[in-house]
């Protein structure tokens, strides 16, 4: 059985898991990747404490996925950006949610859809291509809209998750 530290070991995925693998990482990166960028909105949308916010954050800023970005002085408030890093997770959570929606579907439709900002296409999360142009979308042309599970009321889905 591998111990939490897998530095060490000769695997990508488990030096990989070392920064992203606690799943309130990959709930937190989800919610960044949908514009949930500030403190309190995170806490809300994930149903976390604070405490366990605070160190999921700080862990993802030390490894460079994350950065605070200033956007307001007085008080100081900071908001939470995905780093270049923290961008290339985009195709991990997008076959993750397809993945998702295959094999554990809402009976209402999948709750997201990635599009292509510049075309409208659909993007496809395992070649992280647009379906319609055959372009690979940058990190900020994808966009993941409330699909039919999200548009369904009694489906009980926050509308700013994956």
């Amino acid at each position: 059985m591998l111990g939490h530290d897998h530095e060490d070991q000769v695997c990508s995925v488990a030096r990989a898991l070392e920064a992203v693998g606690q799943r309130w990482s990959l709930l937190i990166m989800r919610d960044l990747f949908v514009g949930v960028r500030r403190f309190d909105a995170l806490v809300e949308s994930l149903g976390v404490t604070r405490s366990v916010l605070t160190r999921r954050l700080a862990h993802l800023e030390e490894h460079r996925i994350i950065e605070r970005v200033v956007y307001q002085h007085s008080p100081l408030r900071f908001e939470y950006r995905p780093t270049a890093k923290g961008q290339g997770l985009l195709p991990v959570l997008a076959g993750l949610m397809q993945w998702g929606d295959r094999h554990y579907p809402h009976p209402a439709g999948p709750p997201r859809v990635l599009l292509h900002g510049d075309c409208g296409g659909e993007v496809d999360a395992t070649s992280v291509r647009c379906v319609a142009c055959g372009e690979r979308p940058e990190f900020e042309e994808v966009h993941a809209l409330p699909g039919p599970a999200l548009a369904d009321p009694s489906a009980g889905h926050r509308p700013d998750v994956l």
